[in-house]
């Protein structure tokens, strides 16, 4: 296996949005490149990762959020969000912004429809911080990044610690 590049915001890759996985494509390559992905997301310290997070316009995600205390890898390829409910706010990061988080809102519980590496479908229910992930995964396969998520005076101060960070090579 072997790390990926992350891409960084503005990439136009992240703000894109994926094209779904299709059928011939559920094939040997694609279980490497999630393989790769979670290999990456682990090095990098995330717990989600989305194909445009690598450079991929596709719609699929990894996203390893531990369950009592256990690995718990999952792969979500053509995701479909069913129904949320409830509401979360708490700090949120992304491995395409380095050194930057933010406190967002999103829903407390997610039901999400999706393809697993052998193109069956499945659902699951998923609440805290595994539905904070799922969601924001999601979000990048439709091209949207946590900066729109974010209330326009964050996004604002986020944008200037983004040039910062540029200037003084740490976004890199």
């Amino acid at each position: 296996m072997s790390l990926l590049q992350i891409i960084h915001y503005p990439e136009p890759v992240l703000l894109a949005v994926g094209k779904p996985v299709n059928d011939e494509e559920f094939d040997p390559d694609l279980a490497d490149t999630i393989e790769n992905m979670f290999e990456t997301m682990v090095d990098a310290g995330g717990v989600g990762l989305a194909a445009p997070q690598v450079g991929i316009s596709k719609r699929f995600f990894v996203m390893d959020v531990p369950k009592n205390g256990a690995s718990n890898k999952l792969a979500f390829i053509n995701p479909e969000i069913i129904s949320v409910e409830g509401e979360q706010i708490g700090e949120e990061g992304c491995l395409s912004f380095p050194g930057l988080s933010q406190i967002i809102k999103r829903q407390m519980r997610v039901i999400v429809r999706a393809q697993d590496l052998k193109g069956d479908t499945f659902e699951m229910d998923l609440d805290d911080l595994a539905a904070r992930c799922v969601l924001h995964e999601t979000d990048h396969c439709d091209g949207i990044v946590f900066l729109d998520r974010m209330t326009s005076l964050k996004r604002q101060m986020a944008k200037r610690k983004i040039k910062i960070l540029q200037k003084t090579g740490k976004w890199e």
